[in-house]
């Protein structure tokens, strides 16, 4: 089913029932556990510009429109959103929240939450709700925005976002620091922190996937650099301290954004594992080490350094049957949390899922839901089986 504004999906929802699949631009379809739902909701026409003052730095946009459509309207001003989480040009501004998805530009832009000014929303059985507001500076009533954020559709159905917009920058550059694997991580991290560097970006991109986007096959440290040219120099000579750079093309971020797409298997598994940036180093021996014992090549990883996140892209390997994929995947699953760390499964095959306890099945995010959407009817089963103490 198709809604063209808030006014018909209200409608639909009164004269429907039965629980449905929220859908935007179909891009994160395969994002979370199975919904066991027949029906498609689809948002993706609620789309276009409700307001737009450049002046002030803010954007009222409808949950359907594509990412592609607001980075082309901004930057006519001179401005960006900065949000560029996996295939984000052609997924929904709504998917992304719904998701909290984000990208290496939340080293400085920041995570969704702290990019979303308000947000409308309609529950499952058609009440309509608005949180936060149009202008940065509001502290009006309960937080709800940061409450949606992140819940996968499972409290409501997004429809419209006002968004906190930035200035682009007038240089803005990526260069790669090859690292050397006999000197240890931990001490590279060390070195590169101890510069004054404050750049759009710092990505710790594993030998693996450093390959397949056109580097040598080892650890990188990829640095977008933005700013006024003095600013981007001085910090490119400060880097230069440490080893020789490499010129990447911008077109590196886009390869980074669409590289899950671009694997092409139909069983790709993907976890995100955080942890307090200081423990990076740890935790990346711990999770690699984890795979490596339970799963063939290939698998590929990056983090954002700054804020310790790691994502994990685990393919299908060729000559790996499902049934050893499966196996391999829940012994990862079992073993890839890093002490004191957490793990959210973004993306499993199907019939995986079953076998990976929910991160969220507890009372708090179900008595949330129950709150929210009484009646289960929005993307029912992505947070797991209901709690029942």
């Amino acid at each position: 089913m198709n809604v063209e504004s808030t006014a018909s999906l209200v409608e639909w929802l009164h004269e429907n029932r039965e629980p449905f699949r929220i859908v935007g631009n179909g891009t994160w379809l395969g994002a979370g556990r199975p919904v066991p739902a027949s029906r498609h909701l689809s948002v993706q026409p609620i789309t276009g510009v409700v307001e737009y003052v450049p002046g002030d730095l803010t954007m009222t946009v409808r949950a359907g429109t594509r990412h592609a459509e607001l980075d082309a309207i901004t930057r006519r001003e001179g401005q960006w959103l900065g949000l560029d989480p996996v295939m984000c040009a052609g997924g929904t501004i709504g998917a992304t929240i719904a998701t909290a998805s984000a990208g290496p530009l939340v080293h400085s832009i920041g995570a969704v939450r702290d990019i979303v000014l308000g947000l409308e929303t309609v529950a499952g059985n058609g009440i309509v709700s608005r949180g936060g507001g149009k202008v940065v500076k509001n502290v009006a009533g309960y937080d709800l925005v940061r409450l949606h954020t992140g819940a996968f559709g499972t409290l409501g159905i997004i429809t419209e976002v006002s968004l906190r917009l930035r200035a682009l920058p007038e240089v803005d550059e990526t260069v790669a620091l090859e690292l050397d694997a006999r000197t240890p991580l931990l001490a590279h991290l060390v070195r590169f922190r101890n510069l004054t560097l404050s750049p759009l970006t710092i990505e710790l991109v594993g030998a693996s996937m450093a390959e397949q986007l056109g580097l040598s096959a080892c650890a990188h440290f990829v640095v977008r650099l933005g700013g006024n040219e003095p600013r981007v120099n001085a910090q490119r000579a400060l880097l230069s301290a440490l080893g020789t750079l490499q010129a990447v093309p911008g077109a590196f971020w886009q390869a980074v954004n669409v590289f899950e797409g671009a694997i092409g298997t139909a069983g790709l598994a993907v976890a995100r594992v955080s942890h307090r940036p200081s423990q990076l180093a740890d935790v990346w021996s711990h999770v690699h080490a984890a795979i490596s014992s339970a799963k063939a090549a290939p698998f590929f990883m990056r983090a954002t350094v700054s804020r310790g996140n790691i994502r994990v892209v685990l393919p299908h390997a060729d000559g790996e049957s499902d049934q050893q994929f499966v196996a391999a995947l829940t012994s990862i699953a079992q073993t890839i949390t890093p002490p004191g760390g957490h793990v959210v499964w973004e993306q499993l095959p199907v019939h995986v899922w079953p076998y990976i306890p929910s991160a969220v099945a507890d009372p708090l995010s179900h008595g949330l839901q129950r709150t929210f959407d009484p009646d289960g009817r929005c993307n029912p089963g992505i947070l797991g089986a209901p709690w029942t103490k």
